[in-house]
């Protein structure tokens, strides 16, 4: 069993920023057995990335309830997610500010002033993951996205990249109609463009994200430890805008996932 100690020391030594933005995609499961379970793993990641003013920002997305006009698309009076245990943990904490996105909404932990800060770039967002929005900010703020026990092709941070980027037939033409019902109780229709789930046999291309890799490494964007038992990659998110930009501005804008391609190496060497 991992102690929250433990933990601490992996954090450490992957070298995890205590001052910065850090969001993060999980698998419990490859993780391991840590002491107070989830929610022991949670405790200790926002008192490790928190402690100099950071941010702990997981992913809680309801990208599931899109195209159901019988679901509320978000609902802050019965908050849930459509990606998993960790995420659910993060929202029935009650500690998180939970950003306004409808289908890929954050809960942010920290100075609640900052929470809170960070949580408002979301609210005048028209695309899924907007370089006006939160995950956005994870480069402007020259933060991180942690993946522990999971691939790049969890890396939900890239399609904020691809839309930076203004790739081609990533994103619907039209909008999409969600819904979010606040507090208070009140709802408001929220107009959205959403990915296009039908750019590869298996969705959309986050699972060509993995071609992306190997020009990240070579640049340093990634460093390589554990979190549990997990392999586990701290990625810079400001780093891995700059290597994709370069990626498309040396190929002449060739769009590599768009045609299933391997982006090959002297593009980005």
């Amino acid at each position: 069993m991992f102690t929250k100690n433990d933990i601490f020391k992996q954090l450490e030594t992957l070298g995890v920023p205590r001052n910065r933005p850090v969001t993060i995609h999980t698998s419990l499961r490859n993780i391991g057995e840590v002491e107070g379970r989830g929610e022991g793993l949670l405790d200790a990641l926002i008192e490790y990335v928190t402690s100099d003013g950071g941010l702990l920002c997981v992913p809680t997305h309801t990208h599931g309830n899109l195209y159901n006009d019988k679901i509320i698309t978000l609902d802050f009076l019965h908050l849930n997610t459509n990606i998993g245990t960790f995420p659910r943990i993060a929202i029935e904490d009650g500690r998180g500010v939970h950003s306004v996105n409808p289908s890929h909404s954050m809960t942010i932990f920290g100075d609640r002033a900052q929470a809170e800060r960070f949580a408002a770039y979301d609210e005048t967002i028209l695309t899924c993951t907007s370089p006006e929005g939160c995950y956005g900010r994870l480069a402007a703020e020259d933060g991180y996205v942690l993946l522990a026990g999971v691939g790049q092709d969890k890396n939900t941070y890239l399609h904020c990249v691809e839309e930076m980027l203004h790739l081609p037939d990533r994103m619907t033409r039209g909008y999409v109609d969600t819904t979010i019902r606040y507090p208070d109780g009140h709802i408001e229709h929220f107009p959205l463009r959403t990915y296009i789930a039908w750019m590869t046999a298996l969705g959309d291309t986050s699972h060509r994200f993995p071609y992306y890799e190997p020009a990240f490494r070579y640049h340093g964007c990634i460093r390589d430890g554990k979190l549990g038992n997990a392999d586990t990659q701290l990625c810079s998110a400001r780093g891995m805008a700059e290597v994709a930009k370069m990626i498309y501005d040396r190929s002449g804008g060739v769009d590599f996932l768009g045609e299933d391609r391997e982006i090959p190496e002297e593009v980005y060497r």
